[in-house]
């Protein structure tokens, strides 16, 4: 990998593949050792759709790359300042124990913390 100043090192993510074929399955890296980053294709069940989408990198995209996704979708030429878990906690519906039934419940009754 090449950092900010054209250094080259070695990253300290760590990944697993598939026994079988070979495909890649997910990513951990100790710099955000809370959170396991699973490869899309490795994902077999079916997903809801996103509330949005982010395109990161688009400075680094091949040229033939045709950009897809929806007016008003967020484009960055690198990263965006937030995290991917600060993107999810921004976006994520709310929790059925979330949702007040009124406002008795909501007064007296807080959110489980996420």
């Amino acid at each position: 990998m090449l950092d900010k100043d054209g250094e080259q090192h070695q990253s300290a993510g760590q990944r697993d593949f598939c026994g079988v074929c070979g495909g890649a399955l997910w990513m951990w890296d100790p710099t955000w050792p809370d959170l396991v980053h699973p490869n899309a294709g490795a994902i077999d069940t079916p997903l809801p759709p996103p509330p949005a989408n982010v395109h990161a990198s688009l400075d680094s995209k091949a040229s033939w790359v045709r950009m897809e996704g929806k007016e008003g979708d967020e484009r960055y030429d690198t990263f965006p300042d937030y995290s991917l878990a600060e993107w999810h906690e921004k976006h994520a519906p709310p929790r059925a124990d979330e949702v007040a039934t009124g406002p008795d419940k909501a007064d007296t009754e807080p959110a489980a913390p996420r």
